[in-house]
């Protein structure tokens, strides 16, 4: 089996992209947060005690996007065009779904910036609600579609 994050010698190594084609990027991801009512009525009102919650978790969102290379130790650092959020609400599961979408040019897909935005985001709810409710969870942290480069459009079913 070729590892390609290995080199020759079993060395960690950065995947070489310089003879990819530049091509337009996007990809989109999603992940909820599910937790009691009172921390969800907390978020829905802006009364949390630290601040507008789901104002903050879309820009910590964009920022965990933008700093991805930084965290994951083999992602190239990418010229980022456009990162856009958005944010459901079901009610009768005291559940949010954020949803992020990460466009770029270049020789690399973005489905790791997607992924991360979406961790980011839904980790700032927990740090920003977690006096109200230790118990949310995190869950279905998922990429839905993403698109451009070799292996073209990937939409899940």
């Amino acid at each position: 089996m070729n590892l390609t994050h290995l080199d020759e010698k079993n060395r960690p190594k950065m995947v070489d992209v310089s003879q990819k084609n530049i091509t337009q990027r996007i990809a989109k991801a999603s992940g909820m947060i599910t937790m009691n009512k009172e921390a969800f009525k907390a978020i829905k009102e802006n009364s949390a005690k630290k601040g507008p919650v789901l104002q903050t978790a879309i820009i910590a969102a964009i920022m965990g996007a933008k700093k991805t290379s930084e965290l994951i130790p083999m992602c190239h650092p990418l010229m980022i065009s456009k990162v856009e959020t958005d944010i459901e609400e079901f009610s009768d599961a005291c559940t949010f779904k954020l949803i992020v979408c990460v466009k770029c040019e270049g020789k690399t897909g973005v489905e790791m910036e997607a992924l991360t935005g979406v961790s980011i985001g839904l980790l700032t709810i927990y740090d920003m609600v977690k006096a109200i409710d230790k118990e949310m969870t995190i869950h279905q942290i998922i990429l839905e579609n993403k698109e451009g480069g070799k292996s073209g459009k990937f939409v899940r079913s």
